[in-house]
């Protein structure tokens, strides 16, 4: 089966989840969805992601906790940050760090899929 890419969601909120594994799963990607952070560090442990999409502030490892990881097993893969808590100083070290890119809630669902594909053909390029 051809997708455009594997993506992995993280965000502490089931909703949001679900409604970002829907849209993208309809839009031709792969998607599986995690809401404690210490789960997703697992998978992560276990497997490489096109593109993670993760919530900036979760109980126990946090957002930048997860890019951090991410970045240092598998810099080819990209990541978002999504908050409902945004601040410049959380976008500066998100960046500094290695994000693709870092958006506030609420957010569009098309806005997701935008940066999703983006960065899976960056990720992509990269490998």
């Amino acid at each position: 089966m051809s997708t455009d890419g594997e993506v992995l969601v993280l965000d502490d909120e089931g909703i949001v989840c679900d409604r970002i594994k829907e849209h993208l799963g309809k839009k031709g990607f792969l998607v599986e969805t995690y809401t404690e952070s210490r789960t997703a560090l697992d998978r992560l442990e276990n497997k490489t992601f096109d593109v993670v999409v993760t919530d900036l502030k979760m109980r126990g490892p946090t957002g930048l906790d997860v890019l951090r990881f991410v970045k240092q097993r598998s810099p080819a893969t990209q990541v978002i940050m999504i908050t409902g808590y945004g601040s410049i100083e959380s976008a500066n070290e998100a960046e500094i760090v290695g994000a693709f890119d870092f958006i506030c809630k609420p957010f569009a669902l098309d806005d997701i899929y935008a940066l999703v594909k983006k960065a899976a053909k960056r990720a992509k390029k990269l490998r």
